[in-house]
Order: C-alpha cells, then sequence, then structure tokens
C-alpha cells in the first residue's frame, strides 16, 4: 500500500492508493448508466414507464471521473443504483456500480464492477454498497469483499467518498450501508441522486 497526496476541495487530503495501479493495462474509465441505456432502446412507452418507476424509490445513477490534480490519475466511478435500505433487513435495493484507478499513463490500474446491496438517501446525499463480483486486479482476494460510496449531488460540483480511502480493499469488513463522507471532487460526468424516503410499516403508500 502506498499513500498519495491529493488536493480535494483546496485542501490536502492523505488517502491510500491500495495497490489499485497493478499491471494491468486500462479497460476503459466508466461505463454509462445502464437505466439510461435500456431507457434509450425502449421506445417512448419505455420512458414513460421508467420514468414512472423511478418517481417512487430512491435512486443514484450516473457516471464521473475524478479530479486527482497534479497527480494525473485516472478514477472514475458509475452507478446505477434503486430501492432504499439492506437488502438482507427486508429493504429493496438493487443495481450495479464500477469503479477504475489508473496511472496518468494509463499503463497501471485495475477496473472493478460488483452489484449494490444497500442503498440510503437522504435530500442530495446518497450512501451505497455493494459487492465486488469482477476486476482484473491481481489480488483476487478482492472479489466477494463489500465496498461503500457517498455521494453528494451538487449540480456541477458532485463529490464522492469511498470506504477504501482508510484501508485496502481486502483487508477491511465493510458493513453495509457505509461509506466516507463524500471528500473528492468530479471533474467530469455527473451524478444524480434522488430521495424518496419509503413509508414505515403500517403507514402505506404516500
Amino acid at each position: 500500500m502506498r499513500y498519495v497526496r491529493t488536493t480535494v476541495g483546496g485542501a490536502i487530503a492523505t488517502v491510500a492508493a491500495l495497490g489499485l495501479l497493478g499491471s494491468m493495462g486500462p479497460l476503459g474509465l466508466y461505463e454509462g448508466s445502464a437505466a439510461a441505456a435500456s431507457a434509450g432502446g425502449a421506445g417512448l412507452s419505455g420512458v414513460v414507464a421508467a420514468k414512472s418507476a423511478a418517481a417512487v424509490e430512491s435512486g443514484l445513477t450516473g457516471s464521473a471521473t475524478m479530479d486527482r490534480g497534479a497527480d494525473g490519475e485516472r478514477v472514475a466511478f458509475s452507478f446505477d443504483a434503486h430501492g432504499f435500505a439492506p437488502v438482507g433487513a427486508g429493504g429493496t435495493s438493487r443495481g450495479s456500480f464500477r469503479f477504475s484507478h489508473y496511472s496518468h499513463d494509463g499503463t497501471r490500474g485495475a477496473t472493478f464492477a460488483g452489484r449494490i446491496d444497500c442503498l440510503l438517501t437522504g435530500g442530495p446525499v446518497a450512501t451505497a454498497s455493494g459487492i465486488i463480483t469482477r476486476s482484473d486486479h491481481p489480488d483476487r482476494r478482492i472479489v466477494g469483499k463489500r465496498v461503500g460510496f457517498t455521494v453528494y449531488d451538487d449540480g456541477r460540483h458532485d463529490r464522492v467518498g469511498y470506504s477504501w480511502a482508510v484501508d485496502e480493499i481486502p483487508r477491511m469488513k465493510v458493513p453495509a450501508c457505509l461509506s466516507a463522507a463524500p471528500y473528492e471532487t468530479v471533474k467530469s460526468g455527473d451524478f444524480r441522486v434522488r430521495h424518496v424516503l419509503p413509508p414505515l410499516p403500517g403507514e402505506g403508500g404516500k
């Protein structure tokens, strides 16, 4: 593990690079939202149905690259998460995530993808967690590990945080729905947080 000093929102923060820069070549920075892609091919009725379904539940969608300042490392995140609360506790969270971390020249790095197992929202902030199901990182302990993300949807000034900012992914035991504060600034792209608080048991729909 090595540590990288990076400028985040005008402050200097020390974050763990976690060995994410391996020996593989780039696989691409990020994928777009799967929901947007599927709606695009479904015709007008599919778009209307997608909008109707999305309006009744929380969501975290979109893709963005991070602003790493002078070091030039290429870091990106993509989310297509919907629902609310941990799936094992009767929640409805589901979806996918993808993130990548490459050196500035693209010769070292890896890509990670997985399934969402918890989404919690509050106003413009979303915290999500999920299980890594695919990666080309050489440390195979990464596959099957839970990671967490926090996004602050602030228009052109979105921010993101992640659980491995404080330790290596293979060593961490991240509980569902837990992540770090959204301290890293988006350089390009856009995250979208939709907050819909589901009714409590016995309340019925509102």
